[in-house]
């Protein structure tokens, strides 16, 4: 029996045992019913007042075996609580411990700072792809919901080093930046880049104003959740049919249309091969959407000829078992 069912029996046992000394007192003593419970919780408790009325042989008799049944109650009792309170400051501490292993484990991960309603769907969009991520947040109502997510965390605040140290911020491959404050990010966004110099850093502004702030500060790209909720909304009213396009392609609602972005390494067998002599659009039913080059040049709708380079990262469209096999050929150094 763990922890828990035996608090839970105590508290049946309390129930059960001031029931039977009630009943007890008034059936042989004939004692009102507050008489009787008080002289109940009198004797379990074992205080030593005065009796409430003389008391009949039978009635002292029935006390000492109440007396006797209220001691060993109050040890299992008092046994069943500390037994509860260090079993769960127990699964606390392992449980805590347990996180912190895992995420010394970690390198080229991403740390979410704030878990907040941006933070919580960014991990749960980053979550359905193959990518290590450790949450930061301070508020300790949040610690649960993030347990419940399978989330690791840091519970702290997240402009403090120590707590972006022990996230692993100097093995991390990118931090995410979004705080309640435009005043907290911008400092979160000067302590990361102190720490981890080379490291990618996104930072939400909730400001126009902030924006340029937090690039001087050090971040690599800038976002407004206001802004982008603003252009999908209008992009919903001019493209409605594009735009749900993208939603099935970017939700995982669909296993038919998904889009993806899959880096070309110096080892797949596709590298300096024609599109026409790649097979991809035979073998996986893909459509080539884009073809991002290492200089930054992006060759959209590219056409039959264009060829495949390593550093390249192809855009396609199509099934996701179909996305999946191509990554396995275009990175297999990746996976």
């Amino acid at each position: 029996m763990n922890s828990t069912k035996h608090l839970i029996f105590a508290n049946l046992l309390v129930i059960f045992i001031v029931s039977l000394g009630v009943a007890g007192y008034m059936m042989i003593e004939g004692w009102s019913l507050l008489d009787a419970l008080y002289m109940t919780v009198q004797t379990l408790t074992t205080v030593g007042y005065n009796e409430v009325h003389e008391m009949t042989e039978m009635g002292r008799i029935f006390t000492v075996l109440l007396i006797c049944v209220g001691v060993a109650f109050f040890l299992y009792v008092a046994g069943a609580v500390v037994q509860f309170m260090i079993e769960g400051r127990i699964r606390t501490i392992l449980g805590r411990r347990r996180l912190d292993k895992k995420i010394d484990r970690l390198k080229n991960h991403y740390i979410i700072c704030g878990y907040g309603r941006i933070g919580k769907i960014l991990c749960k969009m980053l979550s359905r792809k193959p990518i290590d991520l450790v949450a930061i947040e301070k508020d300790p109502e949040l610690t649960p919901v993030m347990d419940a997510n399978k989330i690791l965390y840091i519970s702290g605040d997240a402009t403090d080093e120590k707590n972006l140290l022990n996230a692993g911020i100097q093995r991390a491959k990118g931090l995410i930046v979004a705080l309640a404050t435009d005043t907290e990010n911008v400092f979160l966004v000067l302590t990361a880049r102190q720490l981890n110099p080379g490291l990618f850093i996104m930072a939400c502004a909730n400001r126009n104003e902030s924006k340029s702030k937090l690039l001087a500060a050090g971040a690599n790209r800038v976002e407004s959740p206001y802004d982008i909720g603003a252009t999908s909304m209008a992009q919903r009213i001019i493209r409605p049919t594009v735009t749900n396009f993208l939603d099935f392609a970017f939700a995982h609602r669909r296993k038919d249309i998904q889009m993806e972005e899959i880096p070309v390494s110096p080892s797949s067998a596709l590298v300096n091969l024609m599109l026409k002599d790649s097979g991809i659009r035979q073998r996986f039913n893909l459509i080539i959407i884009a073809i991002k080059k290492p200089d930054g040049n992006m060759l959209f709708n590219p056409s039959f000829e264009a060829v495949i380079e390593s550093g390249d990262t192809v855009i396609a469209v199509g099934q996701e078992n179909n996305l999946q096999q191509l990554e396995k050929i275009l990175n297999p150094e990746g996976l």
